[in-house]
């Protein structure tokens, strides 16, 4: 029998129990990590999900705008532009974006996607309805003339820049109509702040105002006023030419205006009559007008 070493002995049971132990310890380790892992018992396999034809998200886009569903209109023209970038579809998608999102009344999202539109397809056959689209949608959010008019002023150049590149476009007409209103609202956010200064005696600062009333929005219904407050501020500063002069310029063009009457008046109590005085700015104003009105009547 061979002699057994007590200590090498020791040392093999020891051993045994130790890779016994970690053997015990990583099957269970295993056993832990697949009851977490939802892929242990079959591999993973990517699921590839094919477009959607761009027809029917078309269609899709069309349906919802039926249903007055804007903002599910817009989602599929926006799915449609980039499922199929680059083509036709996106063409009409980017258009019918701004279309969606105008009827639901985000113009700031109707102006970003009208303006996208214009940048890709500036020759295309439907550049001016977007262009139409985007002078709209600044249109609807010109606020009441206490305001700023800030939204104003980008709809008038929006509404010009679309009679100016597409004059014999459908929407070139309601376009015109559209610029009278906003610059009649311009003109009366000018009268309003005239007004204020006129009142406060600060007669400069009313001049100004009227002054480009009368210069800018002519063909407006707050110009008969202008001319009339002008008379009173220069009047005020004993400037007595160019009160004249307004007094004059307000009777030859509008001489059933009531105020032409408190005009007249207002020179009467200082004992002088209208006087047009030529070479006044008021004179030479009103001339520009009506030689511009004749050219383009012989244009015509």
């Amino acid at each position: 029998m061979p002699f057994a070493h007590p200590l090498r002995d020791a040392k093999v049971t020891v051993l045994r129990t130790v890779l016994l132990a970690a053997c015990g310890l990583g099957l269970a380790g295993c056993d832990a990590i697949d009851s977490i892992n939802p892929f242990a018992s079959e591999k993973y396999k990517p699921e590839v999900v094919a477009d959607t034809p761009a027809d029917k998200l078309y269609s899709q886009g069309l349906a919802k705008l039926e249903d007055r569903d804007y903002e599910g209109a817009t989602k599929r023209f926006e799915d449609l532009d980039k499922q199929y970038a680059y083509s036709d579809w996106s063409r009409k998608a980017v258009l019918m974006t701004a279309y969606s999102n105008y009827e639901g009344g985000r113009y700031e999202d109707a102006i970003t996607a009208s303006k996208r539109y214009l940048q890709r397809h500036p020759g295309s056959k439907d550049a001016a309805y977007a262009q139409y689209l985007l002078a709209m949608s600044h249109y609807k959010q010109i606020p009441d003339v206490t305001r700023d008019q800030d939204r104003s002023e980008k709809a008038l150049v929006a509404l010009t820049e679309l009679v100016q590149k597409y004059p014999t476009s459908e929407y070139a007409s309601d376009a015109k109509a559209k610029i009278q209103i906003t610059r009649d609202q311009l003109a009366g956010k000018e009268m309003e702040i005239g007004r204020y200064y006129l009142e406060r005696r600060n007669f400069p600062a009313a001049i100004n105002r009227f002054r480009d009333v009368v210069s800018k929005y002519q063909t407006t219904r707050h110009v008969e006023e202008a001319l009339e407050r002008l008379a009173e501020a220069y009047m005020a500063l004993g400037i007595t030419g160019e009160a004249q002069t307004a007094a004059a310029v307000l009777g030859h063009n509008f001489p059933d205006s009531p105020w032409y009457k408190d005009a007249f008046n207002l020179l009467q109590s200082g004992g002088l009559q209208p006087r047009e005085e030529k070479g006044s700015w008021i004179s030479r104003a009103f001339r520009g007008v009506i030689g511009m009105d004749t050219r383009t009547a012989e244009a015509q």
